[in-house]
């Protein structure tokens, strides 16, 4: 990765909260069968904005994710902030509770020693987990797994949240709910959402911003900005978008 020693440390420009730039990720470089995973990916988070990132499967999304988490280094480009700087969660799409400890306990793990004994009830009553303080992880269905994992990320008071898939797997009721809780926190603490979703219509009702990337190497086919309140995003604007968006990009979204 590129050491621009400064440019590292300073904001990014244009109200972003972060900035990325990945001109080419390649794994076995040097090797008999290098595989160039992502290449001119490019794109902003911005503070208050929730943005899908939409691609194919194996079209290096994980591999994305891995750079601007910080755990992977080799790769050309930048990300401003750098991700040791830039506050940013994560909520995985599998929770990742430890089973021994309590709701609360998983959730207090997360923060720094110092601050493991904040007052963290607002967190909780917020996501809806007050009753659950206590119980540990066998007790819980999946949805209430996954709100725990999002209490865990909260509880960093990140700038910038980073969801992986977070609603695959759960039924319509618990999904929207998961949604309505992703977006009232983004309301209420102003910080900027990257999600990946395979779930076009799920990305369209609570996005502010779409970013279609291509098969390997993911590069950046289109930003989709979708202005309209998210109150009046019904079913059938919601369908209309994805089959716009399906005749725009048929690689990337089914007809």
């Amino acid at each position: 990765m590129s050491d621009a020693g400064a440019e590292r440390r300073a904001a990014p420009e244009d109200g972003a909260a972060l900035r990325v730039e990945i001109a080419r990720k390649v794994y076995g470089a040097g090797g008999r069968e290098p595989v160039e995973a992502v290449r001119d990916l490019a794109f902003t988070v911005r503070a208050g904005e929730i943005t899908c990132l939409i691609g194919p499967s194996g079209a290096g999304k994980t591999t994305t994710l891995r750079i601007l988490l910080g755990l992977d280094a080799a790769y050309e480009g930048s990300v401003t902030p750098h991700p040791d700087e830039a506050g940013i969660a994560m909520a995985f799409q599998e929770p990742r509770l430890l089973p021994w400890r309590t709701v609360e306990q998983n959730v207090r793990l997360a923060l720094p020693r110092g601050a493991r004994g904040r007052n963290l009830d607002a967190l909780f009553t917020s996501l809806g987990l007050a009753p659950w303080r206590g119980r540990y992880p066998g007790a819980l269905s999946l949805g209430m797994a996954r709100r725990v994992s999002l209490a865990r990320a909260l509880a960093q008071e990140p700038r910038i949240l980073i969801l992986d898939e977070p609603f695959v797997s759960l039924d319509d009721t618990a999904a929207a709910s998961l949604r309505a809780l992703v977006v009232a926190a983004v309301e209420r603490s102003g910080m900027g959402v990257l999600m990946v979703t395979h779930n076009v219509a799920e990305a369209i009702e609570i996005a502010d911003r779409l970013l279609l990337v291509s098969g390997r190497p993911a590069s950046l086919l289109g930003t989709v900005p979708l202005d309209a309140p998210r109150g009046s995003r019904d079913r059938a604007w919601i369908e209309a978008r994805r089959a716009e968006l399906a005749i725009r990009f048929p690689a990337v979204i089914a007809s």
